[in-house]
């Protein structure tokens, strides 16, 4: 078992890709996607405004959008152009102030105001509507404040014909609406689980013995995939440990609960890819389809999550494939320690999850012991050229 661990050390040090992978790769990445979001909150997000009335009302709603920090309106002249706009994402929002606004408001009538946003981009999206409906809302209160003293009624009676009810939204988890807490950790969580495949993918391909136009393994490969096991994964959790402790303690985000709590989940679903990435490995045999299968497999992670998209409301086949990573079982038990501070019993309760990949064992060693049947070399077939002599 020591001359397998030397074995693999050696393998690593001579490896630049797979010795770049293990170290300073996943310190970038980690760092590279903290400063995009760095900002925190989205803004001066640009809007498309089409002004058809062009009175003083319409003028002072553009105004008062303006004043919004996250929105920035930009003026088009037609619908048309606004939303060839929109469609080039050159604006991510569109509002539509109709012809006679004023006129329709003076008179009690009910216009519509168009409001349009790229549901393509949601978070964006989201936090649009929310925000340009605010915006709008506030200054058509203005107006029909103005227009109710014009009338007559008492200061006193305004605000409750206009507002008898007032809402606040408070949101629990994220009150300061922080991309920085609510998104980055499960960005680098997909990260982390990409970044871990490629390095166990990595590593067991050069195993692969090749055999005519086929791929084999040894049939001493067990002893060294539980090596690279055993070698691989403190490597990989130290840099999960990094991750939560840059954003815990350095940054500083809130957290309720243990972050060790988090850190022995991230070692059950690293346990879980490994299983995952050897049955992989032994039905392609092959380094490249396996690379390009694996990454098709978890770069989508981040999206089933359920983080930005409910996962109730996704089709049945990604809910299946959401069972497949490993990053949508730790997810939950992430937003349970960081939002709701449980303790180890209701973590390990998430954890039992992952029994759905104990399954994969049996397809291992059946999967394994047809990889390890290398044919004589006599009975290796090799492709036969023919030659036609006219």
């Amino acid at each position: 078992m020591r001359h397998l661990f030397r074995r693999e050390c050696k393998a690593l040090w001579h490896s630049p890709w797979q010795l770049a992978l293990v170290s300073y790769i996943p310190l970038i990445g980690v760092l590279a996607l903290w400063w995009l979001f760095s900002a925190g909150l989205p803004r001066q997000l640009p809007v498309a405004v089409v002004d058809l009335d062009n009175s003083q009302i319409s003028r002072m709603l553009t105004r008062q959008l303006s004043a919004n920090a996250v929105i920035a309106p930009r003026s088009f002249a037609n619908e048309a152009a606004a939303i060839e706009a929109m469609r080039q994402a050159q604006v991510y929002g569109l509002v539509i102030l109709p012809y006679q606004l004023r006129k329709d408001l003076l008179t009690s009538k009910q216009p519509t105001i168009d409001i349009r946003y790229n549901s393509q981009f949601l978070l964006v999206g989201k936090l649009l509507s929310s925000q340009l409906q605010l915006s709008l809302a506030e200054g058509l209160t203005q107006i029909g404040e103005v227009s109710l003293l014009l009338k007559g009624a008492k200061k006193a009676t305004v605000d409750v014909s206009l507002t008898p009810i007032s809402n606040q939204t408070t949101a629990l988890f994220n009150r300061n609406n922080n991309y920085v807490g609510f998104l980055v950790p499960p960005i680098l969580i997909a990260l982390w689980q990409l970044l871990s495949m490629l390095v166990f993918v990595n590593s067991v391909n050069a195993e692969l013995i090749p055999q005519g136009e086929r791929y084999y393994v040894a049939r001493n490969i067990w002893p060294k995939v539980w090596v690279k096991v055993l070698f691989y994964s403190p490597i990989m959790l130290v840099h999960s440990g990094f991750i939560l402790v840059w954003l815990y303690h350095y940054l500083a985000l809130p957290v309720s609960g243990s972050l060790w709590l988090l850190l022995l989940a991230q070692a059950f679903m690293l346990m879980a890819l490994w299983l995952l990435v050897l049955v992989i490995f032994m039905i392609m045999r092959d380094s490249a389809r396996t690379v390009s299968f694996c990454t098709a497999l978890f770069a989508p992670a981040f999206a089933f999550m359920g983080i930005t998209f409910p996962v109730n409301d996704m089709p049945i086949l990604a809910k299946w494939w959401r069972l497949v990573m490993p990053s949508s079982h730790y997810i939950d038990s992430h937003v349970s320690v960081v939002s709701y501070g449980v303790g180890l019993p209701q973590v390990l309760t998430q954890i039992s999850s992952y029994w759905g990949f104990l399954l994969l064992l049996p397809l291992l060693y059946v999967l394994g012991r047809q990889a390890q049947k290398i044919p004589p070399q006599g009975q290796v077939s090799h492709p036969v050229n023919l030659e036609v002599n006219r």
